[in-house]
């Protein structure tokens, strides 16, 4: 089964696809995005992957009539893709040369704009999950493309609440969280010429990261060459200062938001990375419990400017006055 059902309380799509519930097991000793799988090419440095197990398709089967007045589906249309970040099996985000993620941002943007040319895509979503503790079964570097047929919730309500903003102030949201933060400066983690990473002060993750462009673009698509650089450097070293937080491979969910791809106007919008790290500490999992499932209430069981200082601390030690 593969569709889209309407939940009509809260007003999103769900997708649904019982097909991946078979998805098979990888053998430890074996890894399809390796070189020499028979999956990839034996000779390749960045690369987009049809997804085995996607759970939207440019081919979705039709779907059976509700014959209900409150329930409704629709076809799962829509396009699902793995991002190999390098060959190289052991290695991650953080240490891909500058070469590798300036080509890995490049595969990113030509994505986006392939993607959002479909007419049946309205949102491209760019992600990484890693770790066992985010459900992560293949350890190879890798990340995800999600052509979704609609704008999801989450993204739906970021629009609406800088739409907001700019009507009544006239100014971008994200330019003005930025401000303050750096005004306040308690919380910034990283920052160079045009990107800053910083733990926000609504954070409802410990480790929780943004990282937001100092003017305003909307997709990835707008940054001059210069600023894809910058932007593979601050990428770089918040991966590796997680890493180095805890002397582990950290796990966190990274992912993009940028404008949609309906061909509405979003000048109001910022293009931002947000991270989710699922530790409270070195040995303490985040679980997302009862209240922030069933209402939607986060709650932050630690101050957001300690672990800024945190990561602080780790990255000033990792890279000293670079």
């Amino acid at each position: 089964m593969y569709e889209l059902r309407w939940n009509p309380v809260l007003k999103w799509w769900v997708m649904v696809s019982s097909e991946r519930q078979n998805r098979p097991l990888t053998p430890k000793d074996y890894c399809p995005f390796c070189p020499g799988s028979g999956k990839v090419p034996d000779d390749y440095g960045v690369l987009s992957y049809d997804n085995d197990w996607p759970i939207l398709s440019s081919l979705p089967p039709e779907v059976e009539p509700t014959n209900s007045s409150i329930f409704k589906n629709a076809k799962s249309y829509g396009k699902c893709e793995v991002i190999l970040y390098s060959p190289e099996h052991n290695s991650s985000l953080g240490e891909l040369s500058g070469e590798s993620i300036e080509k890995l941002i490049d595969l990113w943007v030509d994505k986006y704009i392939e993607l959002g040319n479909k007419d049946f895509i309205k949102y491209v979503f760019i992600f990484e999950n890693r770790g066992e503790e985010v459900g992560v079964t293949i350890t190879h570097p890798h990340g995800q493309i999600y052509g979704f047929p609609f704008i999801p919730k989450k993204i739906e309500v970021e629009l609406s609440s800088c739409k907001e903003y700019y009507e009544k102030e006239k100014k971008n949201l994200y330019i003005e969280i930025l401000k303050e933060e750096l005004t306040q400066k308690r919380r910034i983690v990283d920052e160079n010429d045009f990107f800053v990473t910083f733990v926000p002060y609504f954070a409802d993750y410990p480790y929780q990261v943004f990282i937001v462009p100092r003017e305003r673009r909307l997709s990835l698509d707008e940054f001059s060459s210069k600023e894809k650089i910058l932007l593979g450097e601050s990428l770089r070293r918040i991966v590796n200062t997680y890493d180095n937080l805890f002397d582990r491979e950290f796990p966190y969910m990274m992912c993009f938001h940028q404008k949609p791809t309906d061909g509405k106007d979003y000048s109001f919008y910022q293009f931002h990375i947000e991270f989710y790290p699922p530790l409270r500490n070195e040995k303490t999992q985040k679980f997302n419990a009862s209240s922030e499932t069933g209402s939607w209430t986060h709650g932050n069981p630690t101050s957001p400017e300690e672990k800024a200082d945190e990561l602080r601390k780790t990255m000033k030690k990792l890279y000293g006055d670079e």
